[in-house]
């Protein structure tokens, strides 16, 4: 029955102690209300060229399309490009389940 007792939430969280961003002001991962244009550009840019060096960017990547996260700099992707990412997957699923049909 070991198997279907829960897991320990830090399984789930531990990855984060080794993050490229750990420490970091989290205003390089999170726009502000005025942030737009360029200066927005910018802000990804250095964002993701932080999350390149990651040693977990798979792990912070899958965590971030799992939960659909909303905001921020998460696995080298924005907001846009993940949602983007799970809308694809959303409709492949529903072509893949219309076609087995």
């Amino acid at each position: 029955m070991q198997g279907s007792q829960p897991r320990p939430l830090i399984d789930e969280w531990e990855w984060q102690y080794v993050a490229a961003c750990k420490g970091m002001a989290t205003d390089l991962f999170f726009y502000t209300d005025r942030e737009r244009g360029p200066r927005r550009a910018r802000r990804e840019k250095i964002a993701k060229s932080i999350c390149a060096t990651c040693p977990v960017i798979n792990q912070c990547r899958e965590q971030a399309l799992r939960l659909a996260e909303p905001y921020g700099i998460w696995g080298g992707l924005t907001e846009e490009e993940r949602m983007e990412i799970i809308s694809n997957a959303r409709r492949n699923r529903r072509s893949e389940y219309v076609t087995a049909s």
